[in-house]
C-alpha cells in the first residue's frame, strides 16, 4: 500500500511538472523566429475584383476641394458641413467634363474667398467659382491649368433606381483622400432640411458610410456610373450612422449645365411653406398642407390660405398641379420645374371639403 502511494505521488509530481513546463516547451519548439512561409492565395472573389476595378476606374475623377473662407473662424454647422482646424472648408468634388469643371456641394464652397483642388495624382490646382445653386446644394468650380486633366465620370440616371441596389461612395472623409465605402440604396425620394430653412427633395438615402468630408463626392452604381452627389448625413454625433443622402444625378445633370452656362439656376416656386410628410400622415391628409404663404408672393396674391395662427385650423391643401396628383413637395416641385418661371400653374386646392382650381404664377424664389 505504501509502495502504491509512493508511485501515485510520483506520477502526480510528474504530471504537475509537465503542466508547469508545457508553455516553456511550446515556446521553445514552436516560436516563429524566422519569417513565416506565405500561404498561397486562392484568388480574390469575383465581387472583390469588381469593386477593385470600379474604384480603379472612378477614383481619378474624384478630387479634394478646399475653400478658404472669409473671416477668421468657421462657425459650427450641421454635421454634413466640413471644416478643418486650419480654417479651410474641405469637401469632395467630381470631374464633370473635359473642360475641367468640378461639381461639388454648395455648402462646401459657400462663403469662401478662394478655392483649390487636389487631384487624385496629388497635384494641387487653383480653381474659380463658376456658379452656385443653393436650392439644390450644388456648385461648379473650374480648374486652372493642369498637367494632365482627369477624365469625367461616366453618367448614369436616377430615374430607374431601386431600393436595395448596391452603391459605392468615394470621398475624403475627415480629410482622408480617396476613401471608398459601399452599401445599398436604403430609400428614395427623401426630404432633407437645409440650413436656410428650405429642403432638398427627392434625395437618395443610402447606408454607405458618408462622413464630414464626403460632401460633394460621387455616389456610383455597380457599373461605376454616377447616380448621385453625396450631400449630407443624419447623425446626432456628426459621424456616419448609416443614414446618408445624395442628390439624384438627373437633378445634377439639369443644374450643372445651367451653372456652367449662366452661373445661376432659377428656383421655380409659388411662395408657400408646407407641412412635413409626417404631419400630413398624422392628420390623414392626402396632399400638401400650406402652413403659410410668403408675403407678396404669387401664392398670397392668388388667395391661398395657410393654417389659422389663432385657432390652428387647417387651411388650404394642394392636391394637384396641372392635373397631376400632389402628395409631397417633390411632386409640386417637379411640375413647377417642367412649366418654368414666369408661367402659370393650375393648382387643385382642397378647402372646406371642396376642391378649387386656382391659377398661380411661378416665380424664381431664389430672388426673394
Amino acid at each position: 500500500m505504501n509502495r502504491f502511494s509512493g508511485w501515485l505521488m510520483a506520477g502526480a509530481l510528474v504530471l504537475l511538472a509537465l503542466f508547469v513546463a508545457e508553455p516553456y516547451v511550446a515556446r521553445l519548439m514552436y516560436s516563429a523566429t524566422e519569417p513565416r512561409a506565405v500561404t498561397p492565395s486562392g484568388g480574390l472573389a469575383q465581387g472583390e475584383q469588381h469593386t477593385i476595378e470600379l474604384f480603379r476606374r472612378a477614383s481619378p475623377s474624384v478630387v479634394h476641394v478646399f475653400a478658404e473662407p472669409r473671416g477668421s473662424r468657421l462657425r459650427e454647422r450641421f454635421s454634413s458641413r466640413e471644416s478643418e482646424d486650419d480654417q479651410r472648408q474641405s469637401g469632395t468634388g467630381l470631374v464633370w467634363d473635359q473642360a475641367g469643371h468640378i461639381v461639388t456641394n454648395n455648402h462646401v464652397v459657400s462663403g469662401a474667398a478662394s478655392y483649390r483642388v487636389r487631384l487624385a495624382n496629388g497635384e494641387n490646382v487653383p480653381a474659380t467659382l463658376v456658379g452656385r445653386a443653393e436650392a439644390y446644394d450644388l456648385a461648379v468650380l473650374r480648374l486652372g491649368r493642369v498637367s494632365s486633366p482627369p477624365p469625367p465620370l461616366a453618367l448614369g440616371t436616377s430615374a430607374d433606381l431601386q431600393v436595395g441596389q448596391a452603391v459605392y461612395a468615394i470621398g475624403n472623409p475627415f480629410g482622408l483622400d480617396q476613401t471608398l465605402t459601399t452599401g445599398i440604396i436604403s430609400a428614395l425620394r427623401r426630404r432633407v432640411p437645409t440650413d436656410d430653412g428650405g429642403e432638398l427633395s427627392d434625395v437618395i438615402q443610402t447606408d454607405a458610410a458618408i462622413n464630414p468630408g464626403n460632401s460633394g463626392g460621387p455616389l456610383l452604381d455597380s457599373t461605376g456610373r454616377l447616380i448621385g452627389v453625396n450631400t449630407a448625413i443624419y447623425s446626432p454625433s456628426g459621424a456616419s450612422v448609416g443614414i446618408g443622402f445624395a442628390i439624384p444625378v438627373d437633378v445634377v445633370n439639369r443644374v450643372a449645365p445651367q451653372l456652367i452656362r449662366q452661373g445661376s439656376v432659377p428656383t421655380p416656386g409659388i411662395g408657400v411653406l408646407v407641412g412635413h410628410e409626417g404631419m400630413t400622415a398624422q392628420l390623414g391628409v392626402d396632399g400638401l398642407i400650406i402652413m403659410r404663404t410668403v408675403e407678396g408672393s404669387p401664392a398670397e396674391r392668388a388667395g391661398l390660405r395657410g393654417l389659422d395662427p389663432r385657432t390652428g385650423m387647417l387651411g388650404d391643401v394642394i392636391v394637384s398641379a396641372n392635373g397631376k396628383p400632389v402628395r409631397r413637395l417633390g411632386d409640386l416641385a417637379s411640375v413647377l420645374r417642367e412649366i418654368g418661371v414666369g408661367k402659370t400653374v393650375r393648382l387643385g386646392v382642397s378647402r372646406g371639403g371642396r376642391v378649387l382650381q386656382m391659377d398661380v404664377e411661378i416665380t424664381d424664389i431664389r430672388e426673394r
